[in-house]
């Protein structure tokens, strides 16, 4: 990755998942790239362009505008792993790998997912992001969390308590939970 002046270099997260399917379903699923904005808030919409080569749009930090990419496949074995990297003239350089593996009972599929980027606004950008709530380490594994939920119930998972999901941005304009007049329904 190359890295304009001033620029940290690339973050580095890693973030793991049990799911309960096969590896065969999930990398599947995951491999479908239209899918992936489906569990990852941050990515508005991904075109497979075909060949290995897709178009990526995600909101910026801050939600202040949106950033844009293209990127190719540099790596595949179908049901174990993928891996893809940013073509030049990114607004994001980025690279990453997703591992699928069986649990060892065999009734599931370890999913370990290893990112490397380039913060937009640097060393400034990420702290500015963190102090707004949106750690990057933490997007990461509530993506998973969503991904799971959608391989294994067909769809993200919502609360009365939390009827905007588990996103710490729309947490603040939730109301607090409260006792119910004469007690549970």
């Amino acid at each position: 990755m190359q890295h304009g002046r001033g620029r940290p270099g690339p973050l580095e997260l890693q973030a793991s998942v049990t799911v309960n399917r096969s590896p065969e379903d999930v990398y599947a699923f995951w491999r479908s790239l239209e899918n992936l904005p489906r569990f990852m808030l941050h990515l508005q919409t991904v075109e497979d362009l075909g060949g290995g080569r897709s178009r990526w749009r995600a909101n910026a930090p801050l939600r202040r505008r949106s950033v844009g990419w293209e990127a190719e496949i540099t790596s595949e074995e179908p049901g174990r792993r993928l891996a893809w990297k940013s073509l030049p003239g990114a607004d994001v350089d980025n690279a990453g790998t997703v591992h699928f593996g069986p649990t060892p009972d065999g009734r599931g599929t370890e999913v370990k997912v290893v990112l490397h980027y380039d913060v937009p606004g640097g060393r400034v950008g990420r702290a500015v992001a963190r102090l707004l709530g949106e750690n990057p380490v933490q997007q990461v594994r509530d993506d998973l969390r969503r991904f799971k939920q959608v391989m294994e119930t067909g769809d993200v998972v919502r609360t009365e308590a939390l009827p905007e999901g588990t996103d710490a941005r729309h947490q603040v304009l939730q109301r607090p939970g409260r006792a119910l007049k004469g007690g549970v329904r």
